[in-house]
């Protein structure tokens, strides 16, 4: 007698294939300064912020394959000058205070060396309003060749206004940006070079040998803004 045979229709196969479903960027769109050549992907669980999928570059970062990196917790992989805010960021993502978030963190790759990233966290919500998962961007920042950190052309600015004493009004009228966009770049930086003030910043900075010697107002090098 002839039998005619279906696919395995499981949903324990189902999920799995699911989850090897590559990031669809073009739905949820990629963050500021971001492109498909910059910034890697991955999904993360909302409950418990582990790796639910991942693209393998994403994974390739810190030393794992696609298939390795599932399970991993996020905050396990990468780490921030001040954790705690960082996992509020993510507790207010996932709770849907907030839609998405860009920070400076630092991951470790496969032979333990660290190195400084950008990530961007974007919630998928279903139209209930019920965050379904998030998407997590991580972009790496090259360095110099010395080895220390490299702003950008705007960041350099602030650096030189708050190591030659600028408030941030004068940095806000100076450079055209708000007050708040001024506080913000500041903050990053904070964060960045794990300083808890501004004084302390200026002095982080000098001690990475950020400033051009002997100059006043003070001039980031060049080498170190990209």
């Amino acid at each position: 007698m002839a039998t005619t045979s279906f696919p395995d229709a499981s949903p324990r196969k189902k999920k799995t294939a699911a989850a090897a479903v590559p990031v669809r960027r073009d739905l949820i769109g990629a963050p500021d300064g971001a492109t498909a050549e910059t910034a890697c992907t991955a999904h993360v669980s909302p409950r418990t912020l582990a790796v639910t999928a991942a693209e393998p570059e994403f994974a390739r970062q810190f030393g794992l394959s696609a298939d390795e990196i599932c399970g991993r917790g996020l905050l396990e992989l990468l780490r921030s000058p001040i954790p705690g805010p960082l996992r509020e960021q993510f507790t207010a993502l996932s709770s849907g205070r907030c839609r998405r978030f860009r920070e400076r963190v630092t991951g470790r790759d496969g032979a333990g060396r660290e190195f400084p990233a950008e990530i961007s966290a974007i919630a998928v919500a279903q139209p209930t309003g019920e965050i379904v998962g998030l998407v997590v961007f991580l972009r790496r920042i090259e360095e110099a060749a010395g080895g220390g950190p490299v702003l950008s052309a705007l960041d350099a600015q602030v650096l030189e206004g708050v190591a030659s004493g600028e408030s941030t009004v004068q940095l806000a009228s100076r450079l055209y940006l708000s007050r708040q966009g001024i506080e913000y770049r500041v903050g990053q930086m904070l964060r960045r070079f794990d300083a808890p003030n501004r004084p302390a910043l200026v002095a982080r900075a000098h001690a990475l040998g950020m400033f051009a010697p002997g100059q006043w107002p003070p001039r980031v090098l060049a080498e170190r803004v990209r």
